[in-house]
This record gives C-alpha cells, sequence and structure tokens, in this order.
C-alpha cells in the first residue's frame, strides 16, 4: 500500500492510513487469556477441567479432571479453542479450565 492510503476502521468510525491500521493489527492482538486461577493461557497448552462441563449439540458430558491438550487462542479474551475425541468445534471458557 502507499503512503496515502486510507483505511475505514468500523471499531473507531474513522478513516486511518495503512500505515497506523497495520500497526493497530500487531497491538491488538495481544489479548491476554487467563484461566480460572489467573495462570496465563498460550496456544499449544495443555489444560484440565474443573468442572463437569454438558456438551450442547454432542449429548456428551466432559468430566471435571479431562485433560485438553493443544488449545487454540480465538481472540476472545474468555474463550479457547479445543480438539476432544469425537466432538469438532469444541469451545471452552476459560472460566472452567486450569493449565497444567
Amino acid at each position: 500500500m502507499a503512503d496515502d492510503d486510507y483505511i475505514y476502521d468500523e471499531a473507531t468510525g474513522e478513516w486511518i492510513s495503512a500505515a497506523d491500521a497495520a500497526a493497530g493489527v500487531t497491538a491488538g492482538d495481544a489479548v491476554e487469556v487467563r484461566d480460572s486461577v489467573g495462570n496465563l493461557l498460550a496456544d499449544g497448552d495443555q489444560v484440565t477441567l474443573i468442572k463437569d462441563l454438558t456438551v450442547k449439540g454432542a449429548g456428551q458430558t466432559l468430566k471435571r479432571g479431562t485433560v485438553i491438550k493443544s488449545i487454540r487462542l480465538t481472540g476472545d479474551a474468555q474463550e479457547i479453542d479445543c480438539k476432544y475425541d469425537g466432538i469438532k468445534g469444541l469451545v471452552l471458557r476459560a472460566e472452567f479450565v486450569r493449565k497444567r
């Protein structure tokens, strides 16, 4: 992009330069996700459930103490994306997990 390019920022409702938009994207990606006891979570961490959770649409209940491996952060401060056998697209709230 050229220096005189502008992009409309929907969050603020203003036109900003392309350079400022690129700098804002890198700064805005750093969302801190913390588990139930305050530990900082990162992509690839293993977490343990602290409570039995009923999974809507799957007809399953994940029991307390279940280990979820290789989480991914979603950009939301309270949601983490997980893989678990038999359940596709599992998203858990960070308040129900503890880092291993």
